[in-house]
């Protein structure tokens, strides 16, 4: 499999298909660079060199026990764009993911990005806090980590059949195939490093990140987003960035990437393509 060996020793799985401009891909936690199959083909197949990464303790990745935060997964996509030489990069980031792509694109060398894009982001930060009063409890994250560690293989199916895809709605298409595919992915990585990631998804302050980026930054977001609620989220991202553009999806869940991929993709390409 395709590695890149960082400086602490770990090993960070990618995909590298097509050629052309590059545009790179950052999963949500639990899951991997698999999440991202609909946007990837979709992308190759627009004459795009698409790249995805398992973050490290996350899916074919070393299952780590340390460096689970955002400053080192910054780092590992530094040192994965300077193995792959990629420059004028699109980084699009979903869920966690979008978190990873504040945090590297404001410290990315000058010419590595072009452009980014922010999916049910959890930026500029999801706790609630003094400076955050509209933020989730505390206590929704510590029942994460508890139901993680109770049960973590009935855990990775109850959130992508209830809130993650919007299954719990009335009337919802629920793809049993894509919740399997989910647990799977959850299921590859390492429960260590997805305990910690909880942490980092929902306490990490990317408000400074976002205000230092300087390439346009499109930000995407379902109001029916049950993970990452948008008003504590995207609305508040937008006001930080300067070269922003909020698209809001009336209806649309949390994982609108593949419930809704033939909405979201063609918007992908005009943002890429604009």
């Amino acid at each position: 499999m395709p590695t890149i060996t960082t400086k602490d020793g770990t090993e960070i799985f990618y995909k590298d298909w097509g050629s052309g401009q590059p545009i790179v891909f950052h999963h949500g936690w639990p899951l991997s660079a698999d999440d991202w199959d609909a946007q990837m083909m979709f992308f190759l197949n627009n004459g795009y060199r698409v790249v995805a990464h398992d973050r490290r303790g996350h899916g074919r990745s070393t299952q780590t026990a340390t460096g689970n935060e955002m400053d080192t997964y910054a780092a590992d996509v530094i040192e994965l764009a300077e193995a792959l030489d990629l420059k004028d990069a699109v980084h699009i980031g979903h869920s966690t993911g979008g978190g990873e792509v504040a945090r590297y694109v404001a410290r990315a060398t000058k010419g590595r990005v072009a452009k980014a894009v922010l999916i049910g982001a959890v930026p500029p930060i999801m706790v609630k806090t003094a400076n955050n009063p509209g933020g989730l409890p505390i206590e929704v994250f510590d029942g994460f980590r508890s139901a993680l560690v109770a049960n973590r293989a009935q855990f990775f199916v109850d959130v992508p059949a209830g809130p993650f895809y919007g299954f719990n709605r009335a009337g919802s298409k629920v793809s049993q195939g894509v919740i399997d595919n989910w647990w799977r992915q959850g299921m590859m990585g390492g429960a260590k490093a997805h305990y910690d990631c909880i942490k980092a998804f929902s306490e990490t302050d990317f408000t400074e990140d976002l205000k230092t980026i300087d390439v346009p930054v499109l930000v995407m977001h379902g109001d029916d987003d049950q993970i990452v609620p948008i008003a504590d989220s995207a609305e508040l991202s937008i006001k930080l960035l300067k070269h922003g553009t909020l698209k809001v999806y009336p209806g649309f869940p949390h994982g609108m990437c593949t419930t809704h991929a033939d909405v979201i993709n063609p918007d992908l390409l005009a943002f890429v393509r604009s």
